[in-house]
């Protein structure tokens, strides 16, 4: 009998095998092995019931909140040095561009005529090069402007700029060309280029520009105190968008007045 059960020396016993093999016992999750027993004694199998395991996620969505609760864990640990880590959405789109300085003689802003002329809308012209020229500026209040650029292939020779996709306002770090929108507003006295938002609480109606007199055509605006164009910048890379950029936001003083509308 003794030697049937392998009692001697040489020989093992079926049920200590049994307890050695669950005593070493190693469940794989995922492909890899997630739970080690070395501790378990070899003479005392233990049985491990499945109620007494973490409970595998089901859904994508559980897996995704079992793996981000570590994390969670370790910002509430850090408090407030986790703040920057939650930034909201605009400041992170307002961090994506750089600007850059440009040559403000190059460039001419112009209150361009739509339709039949009762409306007007930003143009902003620039000389690349010297082949020829892009516009001509005449004088008087309000100035009118020639777009000589109209008139031939301007291709590497003049830039222009007619609508958002070419230019936005910024102000300071606030890259607001989602929230802002630019307007030429024609009043009796006076032609408006306004920074207007389209979102409530974003900021003030601002006046970036006007033409110093009202009149019609195509006509200078002028920058007000505070404004300048930059040219935008992608890392080391200059891009053709240009901001109407000041360095911080008006006073109150500076407040926009909206004019009335010619009657």
């Amino acid at each position: 009998m003794s030697a049937r059960h392998g009692c001697g020396p040489g020989g093992g016993d079926s049920s200590q095998q049994a307890g050695l093999r669950i005593g070493r016992l190693r469940l794989v999750r995922f492909g890899r092995p997630a739970y080690d027993f070395p501790h378990l004694s070899p003479a005392r199998p233990t049985v491990i019931l499945p109620s007494s395991l973490p409970a595998r996620p089901r859904t994508l969505h559980q897996r995704g909140a079992a793996a981000l609760r570590p994390l969670l864990a370790t910002l509430l640990l850090l408090g407030g040095a986790a703040v920057p880590l939650l930034e909201a959405p605009v400041a992170r789109a307002s961090s994506l561009f750089q600007v850059g300085e440009v040559e403000q003689e190059r460039f001419v802003l112009v209150s361009a005529p739509i339709g039949d002329g009762t409306r007007a809308q930003l143009n902003i012209y620039e000389q690349v090069k010297a082949t020829r020229p892009c516009f001509a500026v005449g004088s008087g209040k309000p100035a009118p402007v020639n777009p000589l650029l109209g008139s031939f292939d301007f291709t590497g020779i003049c830039s222009r700029f007619i609508d958002a996709n070419g230019y936005s306002v910024r102000v300071g770090g606030s890259d607001l060309g989602t929230v802002y929108r630019l307007s030429v507003i024609q009043g009796n006295d006076d032609i408006l280029l306004m920074a207007m938002p389209t979102k409530a609480g974003v900021g003030p109606e601002m006046v970036v520009a006007r033409t110093q007199g009202a009149g019609s055509g195509f006509l200078k605006l002028e920058l007000e105190p505070g404004w300048r164009l930059m040219r935008r910048h992608f890392g080391n890379r200059v891009l053709g968008h240009v901001y109407l950029y000041r360095d911080s936001w008006p006073s109150e003083n500076q407040a926009a007045v909206t004019p009335a509308e010619p009657g």
